[in-house]
């Protein structure tokens, strides 16, 4: 299990420690939760951000983009120090931001809502390196965590086995210890994790713990 502590959940009043606590727990990606007012009703930070961020991390970024064009953006972020980036099926112009991160030569990802079926990203899985299921509804951190989404998990997992595809299926929204072993069993493979780690007495430990599931 991969694990990427999501920095929106993080204490922005001391962001360079917070950043460096997440590599020295042993995470893999640091999740940066772009939103723009528009596709989402929240509003967080833009490459600006994640470029002065870049200088306070050695691990890789991915930028989840709950933005309404991403691919207006794709460079910029790109730019900026990010080397997944990952968009909303349900987005305008999503396809052509994914062709965009293809030529930057950056990691791509597809996120799909829980509401949104599979079959929205099905054609495009040869061509993903992520697929990101939403088990909260985007725009806000700390939501509780949707069970029914476990079954689009297990989906998921069964085409990418059958099909011998090499994209990582990941889980974003309500992850915690009693959450993480449910898309564990699944298929997940990779979980964006908020609150629970910025807010875990041990932050090591909710690491190895779920890097064990």
């Amino acid at each position: 299990m991969l694990v990427a502590p999501s920095v929106l959940a993080a204490d922005f009043s001391k962001l360079a420690e917070e950043l460096r606590s997440v590599e020295e727990a042993g995470a893999d990606l640091v999740h940066l939760d772009v939103m723009d007012g528009h596709f989402v009703p929240n509003l967080t930070f833009g490459p600006v951000v994640v470029k002065g961020m870049r200088k306070l991390s050695r691990l890789p970024f991915e930028a989840h983009l709950m933005i309404s064009e991403p691919a207006r953006y794709a460079r910029r972020f790109a730019e900026a120090g990010v080397q997944w980036l990952t968009f909303h099926v349900e987005s305008e112009g999503w396809s052509e931001a994914l062709e965009e991160a293809g030529r930057l030569g950056l990691k791509r990802g597809l996120a799909l809502n829980p509401e949104t079926p599979l079959s929205a990203v099905e054609p495009h899985l040869e061509e993903l390196d992520l697929v990101l299921v939403m088990s909260v509804h985007p725009g806000f951190s700390g939501q509780r965590f949707i069970p029914e989404v476990l079954p689009k998990i297990e989906r998921l997992r069964e085409i990418k086995e059958r099909e011998g595809l090499g994209f990582l299926i990941g889980v974003d929204g309500g992850i915690n210890p009693e959450t993480a072993p449910l898309v564990a069993r699944a298929g997940a493979e990779l979980v964006a994790v908020g609150s629970a780690f910025f807010k875990a007495p041990d932050r090591a430990e909710l690491v190895k713990f779920l890097k064990s599931l």
